[in-house]
């Protein structure tokens, strides 16, 4: 079987289709679809890929080029099949489900609060519906439909299931109404990036647009210097991590300037959850001496954080302290760096097990140690750590 066949069959079933059903939607016969998922055809032109593509709401060369990916855990993805299989069907009209923007908006709310506080179980189980719901709005709905694409993007991405996050974070990226609202989707974009390891698309990604956004900070609002700011943090990130610590001095020093023009911590309207200020710019800031090497200068920035009444997203406060906890475990300070764990993890229990930094800090500790309390190996079970 091609690349190709074995995709359309994977997304065909994803979307609960049959063959004949994707051919009524996408104008492929059933014979050539049938041969394609067979392996009875080398391949297909790009018009029959483009036509199987959008019926399958793909992008067309991810029936073309493989991915990188970097998978989630078996359970995981069983726990989001409802919502993969809800983002891959074909679309609805606004005539099939009677949705209307402010009752989207009441669930969206909801859905929200739930992925700040990381019920990432609970999100799954209201995204399919909400998902629905919101593909049915049009005209004045378009703003939430697109925030409730934006907050699947995120959630999958935290949960590894990088694929179908890129296929959905594109897709509330071309529906963006303005260039602030198409900014936080670019944001979680170059943030997936990051996460796969593709740091050259994810700085080109976020440079282009921080340049495209740079605004006159004397005359800005606090909106358009989050969104910049914002931009500048995730190029500083990609940066860091492509071993390019000039320039990503050079982002990070402009995303202080912008914080410091808004004075404190924010949540903006185009943002579901991240916020922006000095707070997060410190915290993202202990990030970058830890990819430098530099736990000692770490913990000592961690040491002067700067508080405001709005904190920052649950996900940066929570990788903040996964930051601690590795700067103490690099230093030998493995009792301090398992508490620093321990409390992340009962902070962010759905979060956690997801976090390849954890399971670096936690192999840091087991390899340091002499002997492991029963709390540790409690907890390398959960990281799926062999001792």
């Amino acid at each position: 079987m091609t690349y190709a066949g074995k995709k359309v069959k994977e997304a065909r079933k994803r979307s609960g289709l049959t063959q004949r059903q994707l051919a009524d939607h996408s104008g492929v016969s059933v014979s050539t679809i049938r041969k394609l998922e067979q392996g009875e055809r080398s391949g297909a032109r790009m018009e029959t890929l483009h036509a199987l593509a959008k019926a399958l709401r793909l992008p067309t060369m991810s029936l073309v080029v493989a991915p990188r990916e970097e998978g989630a855990r078996a359970e995981t993805r069983e726990l989001w099949a409802p919502v993969r299989a809800e983002l891959m069907r074909p679309p609805v009209s606004a005539d099939d489900i009677p949705a209307t923007p402010a009752g989207v908006e009441r669930v969206l709310t909801a859905a929200e609060l739930l992925y700040r506080n990381h019920h990432f179980a609970e999100l799954a189980a209201v995204l399919p519906a909400l998902l629905r719901d919101a593909d049915a709005l049009t005209g004045d709905g378009r703003g939430v439909r697109v925030r409730v694409l934006q907050l699947a993007a995120g959630a999958l991405t935290h949960t590894r299931q990088f694929d179908v996050a890129e296929l959905v974070v594109r897709r509330s990226l071309a529906h963006a109404q303005d260039r602030l609202e198409a900014s936080a989707s670019v944001n979680t974009l170059a943030w997936l990036m990051v996460r796969q390891g593709r740091l050259d698309e994810a700085l080109t990604l976020a440079t282009q647009w921080a340049d495209d956004l740079e605004p006159r900070i004397s005359r800005a609002t606090t909106s358009e210097l989050a969104a910049w700011g914002l931009l500048l943090l995730r190029a500083s990130g990609a940066a860091v991590r492509n071993n390019q610590p000039e320039v990503a001095a050079d982002m990070k020093r402009f995303a202080r300037s912008a914080a410091t023009a808004i004075g404190r911590e924010v949540q903006v309207a185009h943002e579901t959850v991240r916020t922006f200020g000095p707070t997060t710019v410190r915290m993202l800031t202990v990030e970058d001496a830890l990819v430098k090497d530099q736990p000692d200068t770490a913990l000592r920035l961690a040491e002067q954080m700067p508080l405001y009444s709005v904190r920052p997203s649950s996900s940066v406060r929570s990788r903040h302290g996964l930051d601690v906890a590795s700067a103490y475990a690099r230093l030998g300070r493995f009792t301090e760096a398992f508490g620093k764990l321990s409390q992340v993890q009962a902070g962010s229990r759905e979060w956690f097990p997801n976090q390849t930094p954890a399971r670096d800090t936690l192999q840091t500790i087991i390899d340091g140690r002499r002997s492991l309390t029963p709390e540790m190996r409690q907890m390398a079970d959960t990281l799926q750590l062999s001792l």
